[in-house]
């Protein structure tokens, strides 16, 4: 569980070490992002990975305020590397 304040919340993420793809849950303030879903995430919160990059997990609508972001993996071997906002 992380809190931050920005508009976006970016990831910089990599799939497993033999390349298979691993499937992730992100909630913002304990419930599904809807409108609040980022390019690489879907309104009820889940995603996958499937290379290494950037992926934009939240970008909020409205107002910007102190918000509490988490991520579950739903398969193991996720390499989750840097945070980056906007």
């Amino acid at each position: 569980m992380f809190r931050f304040h920005s508009r976006d919340l970016h990831l910089i993420l990599a799939p497993t070490r033999d390349g298979k793809a691993v499937r992730f849950k992100v909630t913002l303030d304990g419930t599904a992002l809807g409108e609040n879903h980022g390019v690489d995430t879907a309104p009820d919160g889940t995603g996958e990975i499937r290379e290494p990059r950037l992926y934009q997990l939240i970008r909020q609508k409205g107002a910007i305020v102190d918000r509490t972001f988490e991520i579950e993996f739903l398969d193991s071997g996720a390499q989750a590397l840097d945070f980056t906002f906007g």
